[in-house]
């Protein structure tokens, strides 16, 4: 496989944990975006979009257009701050701490000819924060979205970005819990921390 680059998106709101940077939130001493951060450790460069902007040596950081615009602007300013030469990026939600370096090699190695590759659970759901993308594809679809869109892209849902593309849907058949498990609670964050702790102990 060639290069790749990574954007993962920080913005979220961690208002259900308490604190306005759900990203930031530590899970085994680490913060979940860094974490997110550690499983793309491949690529060729890596950016952040939103959230405190404290990011490690080496990752770019930049913010969405308008901040708060949603998903869709936050890919849209990732795309914008890395290397046009870029032929695939993947594309993640910082707040999945189970995210794993094998992961994405999975994502990636689906590609093949299509637009994108994107985990499904078990039910058939995709996970549209989880995914491996051709550049150009996703640049396309974000410049009709804008252009079919009053508003721009602010508001807009990844929904709406993906639909258009062609999207390899990749199961998960590991054993434990899933990669793109999101955390939005205080339970969620227990359950990875109990799943983190049993890993530990095998």
């Amino acid at each position: 496989m060639t290069g790749f680059a990574a954007v993962v998106l920080a913005g979220g709101s961690g208002r259900r944990m308490g604190g306005p940077d759900k990203p930031s939130v530590l899970v085994a001493g680490r913060s979940m975006r860094d974490r997110v951060l550690d499983a793309l450790v491949g690529a060729d460069a890596r950016v952040v979009v939103g959230g405190s902007g404290d990011v490690p040596e080496g990752v770019g950081y930049t913010r969405e257009d308008p901040p708060g615009g949603g998903p869709v602007a936050a890919v849209a300013a990732g795309l914008a701050a890395i290397d046009r030469n870029s032929r695939d990026v993947v594309v993640v939600a910082g707040d999945l701490p189970l995210l794993t370096v094998n992961a994405v090699a999975t994502l990636r190695a689906r590609l093949s000819t299509a637009d994108g590759a994107l985990f499904v659970d078990h039910d058939g759901r995709r996970q549209l924060l989880c995914g491996a993308w051709r550049a150009d594809a996703l640049r396309r679809s974000i410049a009709e979205l804008a252009r079919d869109r009053a508003g721009g892209l602010s508001g807009a849902s990844m929904r709406a970005l993906v639909q258009p593309l062609d999207v390899v849907e990749v199961s998960w058949d590991v054993a434990g819990p899933p990669p793109w498990f999101d955390c939005d609670t205080e339970e969620d964050l227990r359950r990875v921390r109990e799943w983190l702790t049993a890993e530990k102990a095998v």
